[in-house]
């Protein structure tokens, strides 16, 4: 699969999230002077799961947003999986505040 280098970037990005904190597709996104829906459809593309841990990017308001290109079902109830493994608390369908990290460069 051929990866561009926005792909490649968004990626770079990700990567460095750390297990057991989310950011949000905004953050990635005003990082790389982007809209959210480019990073998420970067991250849509991610052959590297769970090398590259998309699974850590979500809704600006807190909720799970999308996973492996879909919004529900199974690969939501994956995605949840992954991020509770990870310690981060999920009430009512929304990532409680202090897991997530909204400035990118104040994360890593």
């Amino acid at each position: 699969m051929r990866i561009t280098r926005f792909q490649k970037k968004v990626y770079e990005l990700v990567r460095r999230v750390p297990r057991g904190r989310v950011t949000t597709y905004s953050a990635i996104a005003k990082k790389l002077n982007t809209s959210p829906r480019a990073v998420g459809q970067a991250l849509k593309k991610n052959p590297y799961t769970p090398i590259i841990p998309c699974h850590r990017v979500i809704n600006n308001d807190g909720t799970i947003g999308g996973f492996k290109g879909r919004t529900k079902g199974k690969t939501i109830q994956e995605k949840t999986r992954f991020l509770r493994r990870e310690g981060i608390i999920i009430k009512n369908n929304k990532i409680k505040e202090e897991f997530i990290q909204r400035q990118i460069d104040a994360a890593f």
